[in-house]
Parts: structure tokens; sequence; C-alpha cells
């Protein structure tokens, strides 16, 4: 009897062993294994919307700048068609007061630290239609789809060069739809169309949700900050680019001014 219980005994043992060695039950696994992080821990803190705030602010040009030049469309008859009246570039966007300037980016350089940010659901747009580039100027993030649409009844193509991501350059006949995806941030990323010359465009590829372009009044507004010291800049494709220290309490909301001035202006009182 001593030596069956001994044998019975040795026997359980040995099975409980092989157990352990293969990795038990899914109890037994479920439990051993490591937890995943919480969210907002080791992969980055999330912006709490009770404390975040707001900038906002106006981009304006301190002295006269140079016209915007004329654009001469007659090599391609849909775009004459398409456009009736004369057209010009759209580099500078001066307000009907003189001194506010649109279409300049305006964005957080510095300052987000390790705070993340869920990635951006809806597609971004970029549509050649009446043989120019809408928008002329816009932001996206790293990883969000761009849908570049051709609108005209003429072949365009979209050529983009960066110098971080991947340059590609892409025809499209009419009617047409592409896609891309930039994979690095980079501010700015041009565009131009080797068929159309006049054809340009500028695109902020960020890491982060807060930028925003002024519009015609030079106005641009970033939402939801959170509490911190932030570098915003503000780019302009020929007046090159200026930044401002801002400090954002919770809840608050601050105003800032940018100002360009161009080469050989002469101060305006």
């Amino acid at each position: 009897m001593r030596l069956q219980n001994f044998w019975v005994s040795t026997v359980g043992l040995a099975l409980a062993a092989s157990m352990v060695a293969c990795g038990g039950s899914k109890e037994t696994s479920s439990t051993s294994a490591t937890p995943e992080s919480p969210a907002g821990t080791a992969a980055g803190q999330k912006v709490d919307a009770a404390t975040a705030g707001n900038v906002t602010g106006t981009v304006t040009v301190d002295g006269a700048v140079p016209k915007n030049e004329a654009i001469k469309m007659n090599a391609d008859p849909a775009c004459m068609k398409a456009n009736k009246d004369p057209q010009f570039q759209e580099t500078y966007m001066v307000g009907s007061d003189g001194k506010s300037l649109g279409n300049v980016f305006v964005y957080v350089k510095d300052g987000l630290g390790n705070y993340v940010f869920d990635a951006p659901t809806e597609t971004a747009k970029i549509d050649q239609q009446n043989c120019r580039y809408h928008p002329h100027v816009f932001g996206m993030r790293v990883g969000q789809k761009l849908e570049i649409v051709n609108s005209d009844p003429t072949m365009h193509n979209i050529h983009a060069m960066p110098k971080t991501n991947s340059e590609f350059n892409t025809a499209e006949p009419m009617p047409m739809k592409t896609e891309h995806v930039f994979n690095t941030k980079e501010v700015m990323v041009p565009f131009k169309c080797d068929v159309h010359g006049w054809m340009n465009a500028y695109v902020g590829v960020m890491d982060n949700p807060y930028y925003a372009v002024t519009d015609k009044d030079g106005k641009f507004e970033l939402k939801s900050l959170p509490p911190g010291t932030y570098t915003i800049e503000a780019w302009h494709e020929k007046l090159g680019v200026t930044s401002q220290s801002v400090t954002l309490g919770a809840k608050e909301t601050k105003d800032v001014t940018f100002t360009f001035k161009p080469v050989g202006a002469s101060a305006t009182n």
C-alpha cells in the first residue's frame, strides 16, 4: 500500500511539473502575464480637456509686399475656359486693411513633451480645380490619408518635393483620385504641377493636432492646448518664419500677434 501511494504521489508531481513547464492552464497563463501599461502613462500623456486652453491670434505684415504675379493659362484651352477673369498667384494674401496676412501656417513647434494624440480618422484633401490647387496652404497629420483629386477636364500631375519624406510624382488624367500618406513630420512640403507651371501648394505634416492656416483677415486659432509653455511658429512661403513663446494656464485663452516684415520694407506707424 505504501509503495502504491508513493507511486501515485510521484506521478502527480511529475504531471504538475509538466503543466508548469508548458505554461499551465489558461487561468495560470493569463494571471502570470505582464499587464499592459495603463493608457496615458508609459506611452505618453493624454490631454485633459477639462484644463485645456486656447491660443488665438493674428498674423500681420509690416510694410508693402510685392504684387502677386499674373498667371498666363493660354497654353491650355481647358484652363482658359475655366477662368474667365485674370488669375494671380496666392503668394501674398493681404487683407483689406493692408496688414492682415492670410495663407500663413501656424503651429506648435515645441513644448508638448510626451503628450500623445489619437490618430485622425478623417481624410485630408487637395483638389486640382480650375487649374489651381485647393487649398493653397493646409495641414495634416503624420499617417493621415491624403486624397488627391483632379476635378478638371485636363491632365494634371502632382509632384511633391519633400526633404524628409519620400518624393512622389503622380500623373492624374481626368477625372482621377489618388491617395498618399506622409510618414514623417515636415514643415513644409511643397507641391507643384509639371504640366501647369503656375500651380503650387504647401502642406504642413504634423505629429500633433495643433496647427492652423490664417484666413483672409490673418486670424487663426489653436484649440484645446494643455497648460504649458510652447514655441509657436508662423510660416509664410516667401516671408519666412517667425516664432514666439507662449505660456498657457489651465482653461486660459491667450491672444498673440505675429508680424512679418518684408525685406527692404520701411516700418509703418
